[in-house]
């Protein structure tokens, strides 16, 4: 009997082990705490007890840890978020160029009525082609005038779909660059220029540029530009001027009330070359420098739940420093200015901008324009 109670024993302390596997000695990496060692093991207190009490306990303190970080880590990525912040308003004009330096995507659709010289200073389209069909020997033959052939156009229609985007490298300097669609329709042509030519559609002349806050507080904001635009689009359908040309210009927004702002801008045409002058033999490029300027107050009479409604009224003028336009003319001195009448729907990071342009001087680059334009600033 003795000897099967020995048997029976040995066998108790044998299983133990062989169950619960090797013992933990504690030391660094243990992770049972102090309660375990003092205890001097499962054994000690049970250890399907002391086991489960141990689990709860650092499952508690675990969800209890996550508890606490949770409105820290929330805080810490609320703040990591990028947002847009400015200082005034966004720009309310649509035709004044835009004072603002930052990320946004502008998309614009603008409609062009009886364009009486698409050729004014290479300004809108390259030098007419019809000047390769003139007579040799006649002092304004150029055989290679870039623009259309078959007519110099007296009245033309034009429509413009244009992509841009900008992006901030930071608050103060931003790069841009813009893709211009065009279609065109001449309507008539000069006499004795040609039978005239067909409509025609594609890409125009691609810019790209940089902007530059010199300024920037709650009522001013004064921004450097300059853009470069590039001859891509093709000159003998009328997309496009044939040379490169680059562009500074000083765009400034005022903050004059809470309901009131004045935005305006003055800038200058550089074109680089150009299609050779009227007569040909003479100095000089048919493409001219064009000053530019313009202002533009807006009136916000709505302003509800981050939703704004104002009306603007512009007035963009461009004076034609030199250079020739159809047929055979000198452009220089021409003076071009515009009344421009619309108004722009803002809400949150997006607005809406619709309006109408009218020629006030005889001459013109079109009589009237209309303009449709979707920005939305990140």
């Amino acid at each position: 009997m003795t000897r099967v109670l020995l048997l029976a024993l040995l066998a108790l302390v044998l299983a133990g082990p062989a169950a619960g596997g090797e013992p933990q000695q504690p030391g660094a990496n243990d992770t049972r705490g102090p309660l375990w060692v003092a205890a001097g093991g499962e054994a000690a207190l049970g250890s399907s007890t002391l086991s489960e009490v141990s689990m709860a306990a650092a499952s508690d303190v675990r969800l209890g840890l996550r508890t606490a970080a949770l409105p820290a880590q929330q805080g810490r990525t609320t703040a990591q978020r990028p947002s847009l912040t400015r200082r005034r308003r966004g720009s309310m004009v649509g035709y004044v160029d835009d004072a603002t330096v930052e990320s946004k995507v502008r998309l614009r659709f603008d409609a062009g009525f009886h364009i009486t010289s698409p050729d004014r200073a290479e300004f809108f389209y390259a030098k007419c082609g019809c000047y390769s069909g003139l007579p040799v020997g006649h002092p304004a033959y150029d055989p290679d005038a870039p623009g259309p052939l078959l007519g110099a156009a007296s009245d033309l229609n034009s429509q413009q779909f244009v992509v841009e985007g900008e992006y901030a490298v930071d608050a103060r300097i931003s790069v841009f660059g813009v893709v211009p669609l065009r279609r065109i329709q001449p309507q008539a042509f000069f006499a004795g220029t040609g039978p005239g030519f067909a409509n025609q559609a594609g890409v125009g002349d691609i810019r790209a540029g940089v902007k530059l806050g010199l300024a920037d507080t709650s009522d001013v904001g004064l921004t450097a530009k300059f853009q470069v635009y590039m001859p891509t689009g093709d000159p003998r359908k009328g997309l496009g001027t044939d040379h490169a040309s680059f562009e500074p210009a000083l765009l400034l927004h005022n903050r004059l009330s809470e309901i009131v702002d004045l935005e305006s801008q003055v800038g200058v045409w550089l074109p680089i070359g150009g299609a050779a002058p009227v007569p040909t033999a003479a100095d000089g490029h048919f493409a001219g420098r064009v000053f530019y300027y313009g202002i533009g107050p807006s009136f916000t009479v709505y302003d509800r739940n981050q939703v704004q409604f104002a009306p603007v009224v512009e007035l963009v003028g461009w004076h034609v420093m030199n250079g020739n336009e159809s047929v055979g003319l000198d452009a220089s001195g021409t003076n071009i200015v515009n009344l421009k009448v619309g108004g722009r729907l803002t809400y949150d990071a997006g607005s809406i901008y619709v309006g109408y342009g009218h020629a006030l001087t005889d001459k013109s680059w079109y009589d009237d324009i209309l303009r449709v334009e979707y920005r939305y600033a990140f």
